[in-house]
C-alpha cells in the first residue's frame, strides 16, 4: 500500500463500479481500441472473468481506501522478447491529479519483481497524454523513443511515446 493506494485482483462484485469508471470517453481516448466504448456492465463482467483465469494475475484493480480507483495490468512478451513486459493503467477521472497512478505504477513494479522473470518494463503513451508520461517519469522510466505517426485513435493520427525502465 502507498498512501491508501493498493492493487488487488478484480472481484466479480466490482463489475458495476468498473463499468461506471470505464464508461468515460476521456479514458477511452487514452487506451487501445480493444477497450470498448460505451463500456457496459456486461463488458466489465467479461473482463473480470478473463482476469480471474490468469496465472499469475496480470490485470489488477487500483483501489484508494478500498474504493475502485482504476485498473493496472501487464502484458508479458514472448519469444526473444520474453524478458520484457508492457504495463498499462488508467485511473477514474475523479481521481486524476492525486498521485494515484504514480503510486499504482510503483506497486505494479514491485508486483512484477515478485511474479515475473523480466528485466525490461515499458509503457506506450499517446503523444497528448503528458500526465501519464509524468507518472512514468516519477517511477524511474525514461523516454526510449517516439514513434512518429504510429497511432490512430478516434480517427486521429498521433505519436506513440515509449517509456522504459530496467529492473534487476
Amino acid at each position: 500500500m502507498r498512501g491508501g493506494v493498493q492493487i488487488r485482483p478484480w472481484k466479480p462484485e466490482d463489475a458495476g463500479v468498473l463499468a461506471a469508471v470505464c464508461n468515460n470517453k476521456k479514458i477511452w481516448l487514452n487506451v487501445r481500441d480493444r477497450f470498448p466504448h460505451p463500456y457496459t456492465v456486461a463488458n466489465a463482467v467479461e473482463w473480470i472473468a478473463f482476469t480471474l483465469n490468469q496465472k499469475p494475475v496480470q490485470n489488477l484493480a487500483i483501489t484508494l481506501d478500498s474504493k475502485i480507483a482504476g485498473s493496472i495490468g501487464v502484458v508479458p512478451k514472448e519469444d526473444v522478447y520474453r524478458k520484457s513486459i508492457e504495463i498499462g493503467y488508467f485511473v477514474a477521472e475523479e481521481y486524476w491529479g492525486h498521485g494515484i497512478a504514480t503510486a499504482a505504477v510503483a506497486l505494479i513494479i514491485d508486483y512484477i519483481k515478485l511474479h515475473f522473470d523480466v528485466i525490461r518494463l515499458y509503457a506506450e503513451v499517446f503523444g497528448h497524454n503528458a500526465a501519464s508520461m509524468k507518472v512514468l517519469e516519477k517511477n524511474g522510466f525514461h523516454l526510449e523513443g517516439i514513434r512518429r505517426r504510429a497511432v490512430v485513435k478516434n480517427n486521429i493520427i498521433m505519436d506513440d511515446y515509449v517509456w522504459v525502465k530496467f529492473i534487476d
